[in-house]
């Protein structure tokens, strides 16, 4: 009996160390997978085209976040819709943080242009950190007679003057009906896909005058090819200090400053939020990246997830009401 005894004990034990080998790589695995992040390369979508400021952005912060995790960081661009294609698709991925959406300020003022976005914009993601501000600039192009604001509005004496903006429901477009309104002038919109074609046809004259970012405009304002006439920030920008704000030349309550941020599904976990907002703000940080971003007319930022929420949530609201006045909702 002592001897059956034995035997079993010894096949126990021997199940029981087949069994630990068998289970340890399985929670090591697991712990993997739930500890590490990133664990496979990260996308993040721009819901614009190639070249313009959020790419620019987007493309810089995906550079500093690969040599920090020695891990792909891929700049997918998913353009349409004024943004809402790109939104939609990070809103139906996985909740896992390696699916991110870098927006503009046209990510708040789409609700209130579009009736069917296909996503609720506060529920269905979780903001990350605003990185970036940046104005738009009301220029015209170098052969225009036009070289102030009071000149600009002079035009409409005869009738509604067109100005370009950089696409429907964009900061630009905006910034047009938002001066519009103030002055009770008539300005007909003309929507581009993009900032620089715009630019483009303002500097050929096709258009008047348009409402493009400081950084589609400064390279050709800095050769003389466009003359800037108002910038939409509260302040004067840094790298345009003689080109007044909308407010000093007597446009009461204009002001439009356009932020840039990441934002993850809804859903995505606490902890990845805190991970990503904190290794962003060091990025920002960085002496190198705040020149260059500050060389191209941004005002380099850093914020809590819960500040960029508030942000952004404020914005639907406040740009709601403008596009309702203005009558700018979409089917």
């Amino acid at each position: 009996m002592k001897v059956k005894a034995l035997w079993a004990g010894l096949a126990a034990i021997a199940l029981s160390a087949v069994a630990a080998l068998t289970w340890r790589p399985q929670v090591e695995a697991a712990a993997t997978t739930q500890d590490i992040y990133p664990s496979k390369p990260v996308t993040i979508v721009v819901t614009f085209p190639p070249g313009g400021g959020t790419d620019l952005l987007a493309r810089k912060l995906g550079e500093a976040l690969e040599q920090r995790w020695r891990q792909p960081v891929i700049v997918e661009n998913r353009p349409g819709a004024s943004g809402n294609i790109g939104a939609r698709y990070v809103a139906d991925s996985h909740a896992d943080g390696h699916t991110l959406l870098m927006v503009n300020s046209s990510f708040a003022i789409n609700p209130g242009v579009y009736r069917q976005l296909g996503f609720n914009p506060k529920k269905d993601f979780a903001p990350i950190i605003n990185v970036a501000w940046i104005p738009s600039v009301l220029i015209v192009g170098e052969r225009s007679s036009v070289n102030t604001l009071e000149q600009a509005l002079a035009q409409t004496q005869a009738g509604s003057v067109a100005y370009a903006s950089c696409g429907n429901g964009t900061p630009q477009h905006l910034a047009g009906e938002m001066l519009a309104e103030r002055t009770q002038q008539p300005l007909l919109h003309i929507p581009y896909r993009g900032c620089g074609p715009a630019v483009s046809d303002i500097m050929a004259g096709q258009v008047p005058m348009g409402f493009v970012t400081i950084a589609s405009a400064m390279g050709f304002v800095q050769h003389g090819k466009l003359k800037p006439l108002a910038v939409t920030s509260p302040t004067r920008s840094p790298v345009m200090p003689d080109v007044p704000t909308m407010a000093e030349l007597g446009i009461k309550d204009y002001e439009l400053n356009q932020w840039h941020g990441l934002l993850a599904p809804a859903g995505t976990p606490s902890a990845i939020i805190t991970q990503l907002n904190q290794e962003l703000s060091q990025i920002m940080q960085q002496e190198k990246i705040q020149h260059e971003l500050q060389n191209l007319g941004y005002t380099t930022t850093r914020s809590t997830a819960d500040e960029f929420t508030r942000i952004i949530h404020a914005d639907i609201d406040r740009f709601a009401a403008l596009t309702q006045r203005a009558g700018l909702q979409i089917n």
